[in-house]
């Protein structure tokens, strides 16, 4: 009956992924040295709530709203605060921060990532909507880079708001075709 009761619970124990505390030299990665111990750590989305004991696993407790906690880990406190992606700065969210992980953010329509982390974005400016004179759209922005300017080769020219360069030519033509016509 009691090696039953000893296999019950050791299938049990590892059904439901609890280890229990072994001797400290033992440890793992995936453990914490509390005295003598070595100690489970807890799964992602949660944080220590009691330390383990010679007959008991780590206790751990979940994350709470707007709190997370990423990896393994032997912390005591989820991270405090998710990030915010702010549209006042020109973010909008890629990904919902869940007790395993935190936000996400990503630019608004019309903006340029220009500092990114992590697969995200922390800051975005605005795209620029023209060139300056001399110079034509050669790309328009995307979420990952501005507007690119490029410059006008000799003989054209732009006032900086086209995606092409005009010959300078064809206007000089035109400016005295409308001459002649007005005289």
């Amino acid at each position: 009956m009691f090696f039953r009761l000893m296999l019950f619970c050791s299938v049990y124990i590892n059904y439901v992924g609890l280890t229990l505390p072994y001797p400290a030299y033992e440890c793992g990665e995936q453990d914490y040295i509390v005295g003598d111990l070595c100690c489970p750590k807890c799964p992602p989305g949660k944080k220590i709530s009691e330390d383990c004991k010679k007959n008991r696993a780590t206790i751990c407790t979940i994350c709470t709203n707007g709190t997370f906690q990423e990896g393994l880990n032997q912390q005591r406190h989820c991270v405090s605060n998710c990030t915010k992606c702010d549209e006042g700065l020109g973010l909008k969210v890629k990904k919902s921060c869940s007790s395993t992980s935190d936000a996400v953010c990503k630019p608004l329509d019309g903006f340029f990532c220009s500092d990114s982390n992590r697969g995200g974005c922390r800051t975005a400016q605005r795209h620029r909507l023209s060139c300056s004179p001399g110079h034509y759209i050669g790309q328009r922005g995307t979420a990952d880079k501005d507007t690119e300017c490029l410059h006008c080769t000799d003989g054209t020219f732009s006032d900086g708001t086209s995606t092409s360069c005009k010959n300078h030519t064809k206007q000089v033509e035109l400016i005295k075709q409308s001459i002649h016509t007005v005289q």
